[in-house]
């Protein structure tokens, strides 16, 4: 399943289906996964030892499977003549099967074990092997105590101690990315079989640094199970981007109605017309406030500028309704909400918008605002509708705050996409696109470089602008 273009992101209980399927209905051994797992992380410890005699290596375990990938770590660098230690977090007795046979093996030819409370090596790597994606509650104990001395190490070697991380840093939501306490900050993680949700969204990424996949005969899917989400490379992104024929004018790539605009923020609807420019649009006109119209005319070079009604304070009046349904029906989509402010006239027109426009919708900021008590009533349009809300713009129309949101940002996304019927695109740090049906699509660009007032603007845009020119909206 994994190409140049997509990526398929799993979460925890679609990874548990495929190893059971693979091991159940397949008749792959699970002790053969585990050994090919070790296998994999051990090449990947290899690579990140420093020249020079007496390397180290420690491998902390827990006693999961988890930690018995880490046991066969120990045992293949033992017999590869590494100095390794093996530190077993818990009690020998809770280890079960194939990871109880690992522990035999790597006692029989020779491995050191350390206890929890010796001091790591200043330089070298230590393996994270303490938790894989079972982990679902705080990390307490003598492991938080571990995962705790790991990171202050890491931080003091000053770049000379390296993490290599199995399947994802412990400590970690293999779903959400976030941290359950407290996890690890490891500067390689090796993934077993396919790449976890969690480390694609922050501070999973963060503390993941770089990922590589192990391909260890996991099968990809089993009838019941295809991931629904995946991480799109610049490659995937590039191949949807709609062609640009060599004879093609302006008239062929889509016409953009935007309705934005208003009192001291008319920057909202021209970085938003530059946005549908750059994302190939061939054309794109402004429905903004009257009184507003010489400023826009004055700051737009490629935009269109229509004037509608407007209320004495210089933002849309409702009254503008008609005029704007009459434009868009000449036009290809239709993107409201920047800088339109949040009175309860604009409200009412942007509600009225969404109720009787028929073609493709777009809308962001202040026009999602104003759909905060009712966000159901988008769920009856045909035409395709998106929605570019920031977390907190998702927090109003789900009812709660944005700390709840980016607790569990797929599940936010996929919440407000099922309310709504729409496509949302969640933005933060690596924005989310879910359809109504679930299935999600991870932004990995992007960065701090981007957290500055107008780049929504933008994006409502551009997203107009590829609608514009005939592209799905998901």
């Amino acid at each position: 399943m994994i190409g140049r273009e997509r990526w398929p992101l799993v979460e925890a209980r679609e990874m548990r289906a495929l190893d059971r399927h693979t091991i159940d209905d397949l008749g792959v051994p699970g002790e053969v996964l585990m050994e090919s797992a070790g296998r994999a992380v051990t090449e990947a410890v290899l690579r990140c030892l420093p020249d020079g005699s007496g390397p180290s290596v420690v491998v902390l375990c827990g006693t999961g499977n988890n930690g018995g990938d880490g046991l066969v770590v120990a045992r293949l660098l033992h017999l590869s003549g590494i100095d390794v230690r093996a530190v077993l977090l818990g009690d020998v007795d809770r280890l079960a099967g194939d990871a109880a046979r690992n522990h035999e093996r790597a006692r029989s030819v020779g491995v050191a074990f350390a206890s929890p409370s010796d001091p790591l090596p200043e330089t070298g790597v230590v393996v994270d092997a303490i938790f894989g994606t079972g982990l679902s509650r705080a990390v307490e104990g003598a492991a938080a105590e571990a995962i705790a001395r790991l990171n202050a190490a890491r931080a003091r070697s000053a770049g000379r101690l390296r993490v290599v991380a199995v399947d994802l840093p412990s400590g970690l939501d293999s779903d959400a990315g976030l941290e359950l306490g407290e996890a690890v900050r490891a500067d390689h993680t090796v993934t077993i079989g396919l790449p976890k949700l969690g480390l694609c969204l922050e501070p999973g990424r963060s503390c993941a640094g770089r990922v590589v996949v192990a391909r260890i005969g996991i099968a990809d899917t089993a009838l019941e199970v295809t991931p629904r989400a995946e991480l799109w490379t610049a490659d995937g992104a590039g191949a949807a981007l709609p062609a640009r024929p060599a004879d093609g004018h302006k008239g062929r790539f889509g016409h953009v109605l935007l309705v934005a605009g208003g009192q001291g923020k008319t920057g909202a609807a021209v970085l938003s017309a530059a946005g549908a420019a750059r994302a190939g649009a061939g054309l794109s006109t402004i429905a903004c406030p009257a009184g507003l119209n010489d400023i826009l005319e004055v700051k737009c070079t490629e935009a269109m500028t229509h004037p509608v009604a407007d209320t004495p304070e210089r933002s849309l009046a409702a009254a503008a309704e008609d005029t704007i349904v009459a434009l868009a029906a000449d036009r290809d989509v239709v993107a409201m909400g920047p800088g339109v402010g949040r009175s309860d006239e604009t409200g009412e027109l942007m509600r009225a918008l969404a109720k009787r426009l028929e073609c493709p919708l777009v809308i962001d900021a202040d026009g999602l605002h104003a759909l905060r008590e009712e966000p159901q009533l988008l769920s009856g349009r045909q035409a395709p509708t998106v929605l570019t809300p920031h977390p907190g713009e998702a927090a109003t129309l789900l009812g709660c705050n944005a700390s709840e949101i980016n607790r569990d940002r797929p599940g936010a996304a996929r919440r407000l996409a099922e309310t709504t019927g729409a496509v949302v695109v969640l933005k933060g740090a690596a924005t989310i696109t879910s359809d109504p049906g679930g299935s999600l699509i991870v932004n990995p660009t992007g960065g701090p470089a981007l957290a500055a007032g107008g780049t929504g603007d933008v994006l409502l845009g551009m997203v107009a602008g590829y609608l514009a020119q005939g592209l799905a909206a998901r």
